[in-house]
């Protein structure tokens, strides 16, 4: 039964099919969005509905003469980690055009290693070996690339990262060796990631604070706390220092990866011989309100005056993210006040989570209230605090209002970003605007803005939802040709959707294309997929299913 469902085509990641689906950039989403067309596929949009809500403030107001209104959606939004954009608030001013002009000159080099490496392979040393001979000239931007295509699955990158490493006139870069220890400790190879590290220390100074931020990172992830702190202790062996930052790093990881107890272990275990600063405190503040545990927050920051610091307006943000997230508006503005008092005003991070917040909790007006008391601060509105705006108008129904902030934002000096175009297309997709949809998708990339795997995911959902499996696989092809890998959750995604619209074959085969990468299923998904097997009598299939459920458990 799978091995008939080979000729779908849905990794035919060459770009060489016959069908019109498998063009190359834009053509190819021209080309489902032509048949889409053709085939009455997409949901036409009516006249006008009734006019927008006046409590939306005027400087959302403009002319617009389409959109229709539709049902609510519930598609989660998530803003930028406060940690994270915090630190992240420099623009990328690199050339537009030099990412293209770089692609076109090794596109036809990456499609043909591409070919040779998605095919299923029992071993790197398998990979090496196919690749023998295939007369590709390797640079690193070649090596960046296919290990982008392939960073889900660790045997074809890992087999062309050593392949790669052979070839004459030829060495990998350290940013290249970087990305393969991600690749490891992201699949959990992590007795290859160490042998890994181990060969760039040998190669002499090619381990840095990079290198194990990705090893602590990826080990925290794991649930393996222990050794990434282990790793931490042992990292000066490699010629990495202990300072200041990699402790912060460190603790990041494992608050990000739920653990602020460990985290404040780390704290205490170091905090004698190691300087500390306010970020160190921020972090643990940040994680006990993760955790949610706001006395040991408040404690912490008490702590951090203590030793000097004054909580700043990320220790108070991270508070004011906590009491947003229980809806305890009351509190919310009361830490407000607070900053004001304390001299250490909101910023657009803040106003961004408390609007949120509301919006989620269907409190609209107040939300839009938000906006007010920005201006009146002189807080300017950034790209994300639109990206919020525009979700929350959406979940509410209110697709003109969102379409507005859409096309002015660039006007108010905020460019809309990869977060900006995934709410917009997510709004679209679940409000079955499949032609709005792919024209979003369309307009990043002529916008020189990369989709992301967040980009796909309701795009994949609404075609598994309405049965578009050509849509489907150019998707697919799409997403590859973007140097988007797959992974759990996206897999997971199309296994649920194609058994809720009854695509029982294609669900196997995403299923055995999942387990044969080394990801491991999760249980909800297994058992789904047997139960709709079961209902359909498909035997042979649940025994396939079950027998490859079982050595995804034994490999993991």
């Amino acid at each position: 039964m799978l091995s008939k469902l080979k000729s779908f085509h849905l990794f035919s990641h060459s770009g060489s099919s016959t069908t019109p689906y498998m063009y190359k950039g834009n053509n190819l989403l021209l080309s489902a969005f032509h048949y889409m067309s053709l085939n009455h596929f997409c949901t036409t949009t009516g006249s006008p509905t009734t006019a927008e809500s006046p409590e939306l403030p005027d400087w959302v107001k403009f002319s617009q003469n389409n959109s229709p209104a539709g049902s609510d959606s519930d598609d989660d939004f998530v803003i930028p980690k406060l940690a994270y954009w915090a630190e992240n608030q420099k623009h990328d001013h690199r050339s537009k055009v030099d990412g293209y002009v770089l692609r076109e000159t090794i596109d036809s080099d990456i499609d043909k290693i591409s070919e040779l490496l998605k095919f299923r392979h029992s071993s790197a040393d398998a990979v090496v070996q196919a690749l023998g001979g295939c007369g590709v000239s390797v640079s690193e931007s070649l090596v960046e690339q296919v290990l982008k295509r392939f960073s889900n699955d660790w045997i074809p990158a890992f087999g062309f990262f050593k392949w790669a490493k052979a070839q004459t006139g030829y060495r990998h870069s350290v940013n290249s060796y970087n990305s393969m220890v991600d690749i490891l400790g992201k699949l959990k190879k992590f007795d290859l990631m160490w042998e890994l590290v181990e060969e760039m220390d040998q190669l002499g100074g090619y381990v840095s604070l990079a290198t194990m931020t990705k090893v602590m990172r990826r080990l925290a992830r794991a649930g393996r706390w222990k050794d990434a702190i282990e790793a931490f202790r042992g990292m000066e062996r490699f010629g990495v220092k202990k300072d200041t930052l990699a402790m912060n790093t460190l603790m990041d990881a494992l608050v990000k990866e739920n653990s602020v107890e460990h985290a404040n272990d780390v704290f205490v275990e170091f905090k004698d011989s190691i300087p500390l600063n306010s970020h160190t405190f921020n972090v643990l503040i940040h994680g006990c309100c993760k955790a949610r545990k706001m006395d040991n927050a408040l404690k912490s920051m008490e702590e951090m005056k203590e030793h000097g610091f004054c909580p700043d307006v990320i220790s108070y943000t991270s508070i004011v993210e906590a009491y947003c997230r229980e809806k305890d508006f009351r509190k919310v503005d009361s830490v407000l006040n607070e900053m004001e008092e304390k001299g250490c005003p909101p910023n657009v991070v803040t106003y961004t989570i408390v609007m949120h917040a509301l919006g989620k909790g269907k409190e609209i007006s107040k939300a839009l209230e938000v906006y007010e008391k920005m201006k009146g601060s002189s807080c300017v509105p950034d790209t994300s605090f639109y990206s919020s705006l525009i979700y929350i108008l959406s979940k509410a129904g209110r697709l003109k209002d969102a379409r507005d902030v859409f096309e002015d934002m660039t006007k108010q000096g905020a460019i809309p970003d990869v977060l900006t175009y995934n709410t917009m297309i997510s709004a679209a997709c679940m409000h079955s605007q499949e032609e709005d949809a792919l024209k979003l998708l369309l307009k990043m990339e002529e916008s020189s803005c990369k989709p992301d795997l967040n980009t796909y995911s309701p795009l994949l959902k609404m075609c598994c939802r309405n049965n578009r499996m050509k849509v489907l696989s150019a998707l697919l092809n799409h997403m590859f040709k973007n140097d988007i890998s797959l992974e759990v959750g996206t897999y997971s995604l199309l296994v649920h959707g194609l058994c809720k619209s009854g695509k029982l074959e294609h669900a196997c085969l995403f299923f055995e294309e999942m387990v044969s990468k080394g990801l491991v299923p999760k249980d909800s998904t297994q058992k789904l997929l047997l139960k709709e097997l079961e209902k359909k009598s498909m035997v042979e299939a649940k025994e396939r299913v079950e027998k490859l459920m079982s050595q995804a458990r034994q490999g993991g």
